[in-house]
């Protein structure tokens, strides 16, 4: 293969994948490593990727944080649908997690009156939970991300350190079956790490179009997930896989 046609396709392999580790590409092509770090470094030159600590990371379709008023709307009566049935696993007396996806603001409308502690990094769930005077809310404080409108950094994190909840129900930007759950941001994505390591169940609410897709930020291997929720829209050979890694699946219509 002639070096102008490897270098093409590392560049498609990056916007394909988002990121990828020299490591990989060594294997891919067959050269060194030396090899491949040199591509890296002439295809950063052209402004063709980013080289980052390993390996690169794609230019063309980077993913930004998407505005908290767009996601809102996004998928909207599938995302619902998944919190009315998130809202049917918490009980009484229960001390859960909600992040701040849309979904969990969804599941924070939905949620009845009653005796509860919910642990929150979000300003708009908070809002719509100061309504119900039975259920005690804890914001975890930190760095205002303007574009989620919640908390993010290491206030944040450590203030998590401090709880132990028995369930959290949170989103993500991509879950892979073979690499995980993932989010665009890293802030976020130690963040909601740091929300399942404190919870005894973890319970992710996604909507199909999630499955299959790896943002740029790793958060988590599917082994920590304990049930998903999904709409309908989710693929039989998706479904199988899921079933086979011993995860719960509920679906709603």
């Amino acid at each position: 293969m002639l070096v102008a046609e490897r270098q093409r396709k590392i560049v498609e392999l990056v916007n394909e994948r988002l990121s990828i580790r020299v490591s990989e590409l060594s294997k891919i092509f067959s050269v060194t490593e030396e090899t491949i770090r040199r591509d890296l470094e002439k295809l950063e030159k052209e402004n063709l990727l980013v080289r980052s600590h390993g390996g690169a990371v794609s230019i063309e379709k980077e993913q930004k944080e998407t505005p908290y008023l767009e996601r809102e709307i996004t998928n909207a009566s599938e995302k619902k649908a998944i919190a009315e049935e998130a809202v049917r696993l918490i009980e009484q007396g229960d001390q859960i997690i909600l992040d701040a996806s849309t979904t969990a603001w969804y599941v924070a409308k939905e949620l009845p009156d009653m005796p509860l502690t919910v642990l929150t990094n979000s300003i708009k769930v908070a809002i719509e939970l100061s309504q119900k005077e039975q259920i005690k809310v804890i914001s975890t404080g930190g760095l205002l991300s303007t574009n989620s409108l919640s908390y993010i950094g290491p206030l944040a994190e450590r203030s998590l350190s401090m709880y132990h909840v028995n369930k959290a129900f949170l989103s993500c930007k991509g879950i892979h079956l073979d690499k995980g759950l993932s989010d665009s941001n890293e802030s976020h994505a130690l963040l909601k790490r740091k929300m399942m390591e404190i919870a005894d169940e973890t319970f992710i609410m996604v909507d199909s179009s999630k499955f299959g897709t790896r943002a740029f930020s790793h958060i988590a291997s599917l082994s920590a997930v304990d049930s998903i929720i999904t709409d309908s829209k989710i693929d039989e050979q998706t479904k199988k896989q899921i079933s086979e890694k011993m995860i719960k699946l509920r679906i709603v219509d």
